[in-house]
């Protein structure tokens, strides 16, 4: 089996899905938007995490000539 990526302008892809459906030898893998994150979906849930974390305040600032001192080197 074999496997294409296409870039489809979005005023074109509802008709080039309708269209490519109708080939029986043709599987569509996602009727949706189709972009697909590239990013591990628990790494992206810990980036939001500390969004979110930093809006609240929840965070601590250390002075570059402090970093050393702070990380124990």
């Amino acid at each position: 089996m074999k496997q294409i990526t296409l870039n489809i302008a979005d005023n074109k892809f509802k008709a080039f899905l309708e269209f490519i459906k109708t080939l029986d030898y043709v599987k569509v893998k996602d009727e949706g938007d189709s972009k697909e994150s590239p990013y591990d979906p628990e790494f992206v849930a810990k980036i939001e995490e500390s969004r979110e974390q930093y809006k609240k305040g929840e965070f601590i600032s250390v002075e570059k000539k402090d970093i050393k001192s702070f990380l124990g080197l």
